[in-house]
């Protein structure tokens, strides 16, 4: 009776603290790009309202983070506000690189593996799957892994498009890493 107790507790504090959005259902704040290389941000949610600014690149990411009616107010990784009509944005996923220092960031074969090359700054990457510190990119045709926390478009905690045997995949990798750590 007290697993019960714990179990049905533990569901309604997680539930307490997710929102979703009041049109799509979808979670709030999640991320999401921009469909086409000309998207005008707009002050307010209506083509009444002045644009803000125009976004000139394909598949920025950009983070949702309030809807109302067929408008998405976003934030971008320079943490401007504003909003866009959801035709204008997608679900798939990219992320961009380097947002928080000037310096490459190291593309390695394998989570802790070899690394395989550099990646510069404010390169936008097709987002595979991400497991606990790491993401799995590919840029035309060209795949690796990189750290979170040099990537901008995914949360820090985020897994995502997990396999079902990825807990034994995290366990390995936690191995491997406290081997290297020793």
């Amino acid at each position: 009776m007290k697993i019960i107790f714990f179990i049905l507790l533990f569901t309604v504090s997680f539930n307490l603290h997710a929102k979703t959005g009041s049109v799509t259902g979808l979670d709030i704040p999640r991320f999401v790009s921009l469909k086409s290389n000309e998207v005008n941000l707009r002050v307010g949610p209506s083509t009444n309202y002045p644009i803000e600014l125009t976004y000139i690149t394909k598949n920025l990411p950009v983070e949702v983070i309030d809807e109302f009616d067929a408008w998405r107010k976003i934030k971008d990784h320079q943490k401007t506000i504003g909003w866009l009509h959801k035709s204008l944005i997608q679900g798939d996923r990219f992320i961009l690189t380097g947002y928080k220092n000037n310096n490459d960031i190291d593309l390695y074969k394998i989570p802790n593996g070899n690394v395989v090359g550099a990646i510069k700054k404010n390169n936008i990457l097709e987002l595979k799957n991400c497991v606990v510190y790491w993401c799995k990119v590919n840029k035309e045709g060209i795949t690796g892994w990189v750290l979170k926390e040099n990537i901008w478009g995914v949360y820090e905690f985020e897994i995502y498009n997990d396999k079902f045997y990825q807990p034994i995949i995290n366990l390995y990798w936690r191995v491997l890493n406290s081997k290297f750590l020793n």
